[in-house]
């Protein structure tokens, strides 16, 4: 009887499950909440349901208030506690006590350690991909050649020294062809002008299929002053005036789709053969224009000096020129790579500057007909290494470093001047007609 009792009010297995069930301590026989265990309250209710002292619902437990957690102080990335937490005060029973050490518990369990997640380090791209086939990357050099082809390119050089030392001759020589300003209407009549003055002529030369732009700047007048004080400054202002239009045509909102660039990509400053050193008339000039413009130091009329001279005078301006901290094209700091800089120590080391001899007229030399100058014991041939260094110039200036003339001027000098015409501005772009017009319009 006792046990078909006690089946009667035996819950359920579901109930039995697990404590979240159990809903709280049962009354003892004296009136006063027992501990609130799951075997306990068990215990009583079968011990009712069979038949023991009368069955109550039992009571739901006294409400606990949880204190919030102190936050944890950790040091270093591991997440190590330096200061304990402080224990959450329950509202329990005065007899039994608080029950701490389970709320502690819990409450350690239901807040996680925070901790960094690990840096996982990017897997490296293969360079050298085995490719499934031909995809056709090598096509864009010729893609650019050919665009390059229909648009053509730009190239300014300047020749400064003073009159007598064959600048527009070796002009001539170098692109063979008259491109000097005497040859385009020059007068010898014409009379040297007091003071220094600033010519370009430009030509458009076309060879293999490929149109070049030339502008020559010529500037008569320079060094030939009694008084050549600061005479460098009109050359100086002019190659400013050109990255001042350059700047103003970038900085249009409606601009040119192909800007006309009239930048001094490259400066052939003329030392006389004296044999001796440099002038201070040339120290000044390089000098003040090394920073504005790329300077190609060359020695004219270098059929004047003797093997040895010529050797000898090539050293001592190469030694003068870096007592005085003076930095001739190409610059050591423009060195993109050891193969450039292994080349262009080369050329600062030995060929620098060029003894260069110019001629426009030909000569017949053992059944060929050579560039060349005719002389009572025989003919120079300006393209003879052994006879002066012209060829090298050329190739250098043309061959070997003429884009690179054009990135340095762009990358190098336009950018200093264009970086410190906007910071004098207060980083404003400078002000056109055009653009005054329409601001004062808007106004």
């Amino acid at each position: 009887m006792e046990e078909d009792v006690a089946s009667a009010f035996r819950p359920p297995a579901s109930r039995l499950a697990g404590p979240s069930r159990i809903p709280g301590p049962l009354p003892r026989q004296d009136g006063l909440p027992g501990a609130p265990t799951q075997r306990s309250c068990l215990w009583v209710t079968l011990r009712q349901g069979a038949g023991g002292a009368p069955w109550h619902r039992p009571r739901a437990p006294a409400p606990v208030t949880p204190v919030a957690p102190c936050p944890r102080l950790m040091s270093g990335r591991g997440g190590a506690e330096v200061t304990p937490v402080e224990k959450m005060s329950g509202t329990g029973d005065p007899r039994t006590g608080p029950v701490e050490n389970k709320n502690e518990a819990a409450m350690s369990e239901l807040v996680p350690e925070s901790r960094q997640k690990p840096v996982v380090p990017m897997k490296p791209v293969g360079i050298n991909a085995n490719l499934l086939g031909y995809i056709g990357i090598d096509t864009i050099i010729e893609q650019m050649r050919k665009k390059t082809m229909k648009t053509g390119f730009d190239f300014n050089i300047m020749v400064v020294g003073q009159s007598g030392l064959g600048k527009s001759t070796l002009v001539n020589t170098l692109f063979k062809s008259q491109v000097s300003r005497k040859s385009s209407g020059w007068n010898r009549e014409e009379k040297i002008p007091k003071t220094v003055e600033i010519k370009a002529i430009g030509h458009v030369i076309e060879e293999g299929g490929v149109k070049m732009k030339l502008t020559v700047i010529d500037t008569p007048g320079f060094g030939d002053q009694i008084n050549n004080e600061n005479c460098w400054e009109p050359i100086e202002k002019y190659i400013n005036e050109q990255y001042e239009k350059f700047l103003k045509e970038e900085v249009n909102i409606a601009r040119k789709k192909r800007i006309p660039d009239t930048r001094v990509h490259c400066c052939l400053y003329f030392i006389s053969p004296t044999g001796h050193s440099l002038r201070p008339l040339d120290l000044e000039f390089m000098k003040h224009l090394s920073k504005v413009v790329n300077i190609i130091p060359v020695i004219a009329k270098a059929d004047t000096m003797t093997l040895e001279e010529k050797t000898e005078f090539k050293q001592r301006v190469r030694k003068e020129l870096e007592v005085n901290g003076i930095e001739f094209y190409p610059q050591k700091e423009f060195d993109e790579d050891l193969e450039d800089k292994t080349e262009n120590d080369k050329i600062r080391q030995e060929s620098m500057p060029f003894a260069v001899v110019g001629s426009d007229k030909e000569y017949q030399v053992n059944g060929k007909r050579v560039l060349g100058r005719k002389t009572p014991w025989g003919i120079i041939e300006v393209e003879n290494l052994t006879h002066c260094e012209f060829a090298l110039l050329r190739d250098f200036v043309i061959r070997t470093h003429l884009q690179d003339l054009k990135e340095v001027t762009h990358n190098i000098h336009y950018e200093t001047y264009r970086a410190k015409r906007l910071n004098d501005n207060g980083g404003l772009p400078p002000m056109t007609s055009e653009t005054e017009e329409n601001h004062e319009s808007n106004l």
